[in-house]
């Protein structure tokens, strides 16, 4: 039996990119895992669907179950949440993972677009923290949160601030909840890429040649099971980096990450680390 065998994760997202890979992650720990995602039928533009991931769950040793979830819907996620309960009995671990990516600067960003990326980045991971306290507080359980540190450099901030005020909201939100429910046994974390991190996204916006400079998603998700196994180990703080991580668990040669290994020394860091 592994690590996390008769543990339940509720995870937002997860259809593809690093939600995928921590779902798999855990899968092959035993977890049991609830994939609360939008994407119910296939997209011929991008793959994956809660379906095909929850067989890929079970294939890994797992156990599964596909909530079709948007979550900027809060009777949505309160369904998901309950339908867990009825499933599972609990939850031991929340990872909010959905999130939408925009890159305009304030004064070409659409007051849709904010209001999707700020539904998607801040107002779910909001629902979803206060919905599964009563039954993180039952087990003690944990929260990941996939948002940044803080990084107020002003050229970084003039990059693309709407994305980033929602990204940073989800942090504070993390950092403040932390000390609201440590008492109560819950441990809250963040995690955020070092590197750029080859997802459709990524590609969407980058291109291929952005691809070529990332690194694989399991880093992040290699990263997410050291944070919420270990937690005495990296109880000294809420925010952190992935390769931050996995330096403290005593990896040294990240080469095996990189998408495309005849560029493993070009890989890009992330725009938050450091100056723009």
């Amino acid at each position: 039996m592994g690590s996390w065998a008769n543990k339940t994760v509720f995870i937002t997202g997860g259809s593809r990119g690093i939600g995928r890979e921590i779902i798999l992650r855990l899968a092959r720990e035993g977890a049991n895992i609830t994939i609360a995602a939008k994407s119910d039928m296939p997209n011929p533009k991008l793959p994956g669907t809660i379906h095909s991931v929850a067989q890929e769950v079970f294939e890994a040793g797992g156990k599964a179950l596909p909530v079709a979830t948007d979550v900027r819907d809060e009777e949505q996620i309160k369904r998901a949440i309950e339908a867990t309960i009825q499933q599972f009995g609990g939850i031991d671990l929340l990872v909010n993972n959905a999130g939408f990516l925009g890159i305009t600067q304030l004064g070409i960003t659409e007051t849709k677009k904010f209001d999707l990326m700020h539904a998607l980045n801040t107002r779910a991971p909001m629902i979803t923290m206060r919905e599964c306290l009563p039954h993180l507080q039952a087990s003690k359980g944990s929260v990941l949160n996939l948002c940044p540190p803080l990084n107020l450099d002003e050229g970084w901030l003039g990059a693309f601030i709407p994305y980033t005020t929602t990204k940073y909201a989800m942090t504070l939100l993390s950092m403040g909840f932390q000390q609201e429910v440590k008492a109560k046994g819950i441990a809250v974390k963040t995690l955020w890429p070092a590197t750029l991190i080859a997802t459709a996204a990524v590609g969407m916006f980058s291109g291929e040649e952005g691809l070529n400079l990332s690194r694989k998603p399991e880093i992040m998700a290699d990263a997410a099971f050291e944070l919420v196994s270990q937690r005495d180990r990296f109880s000294s703080k809420v925010s952190w980096l992935d390769e931050e991580v996995l330096r403290q668990t005593g990896v040294t040669d990240f080469k095996k990450y990189a998408n495309n290994p005849d560029r493993v020394d070009e890989i890009q860091r992330d725009f938050y680390i450091g100056k723009f």
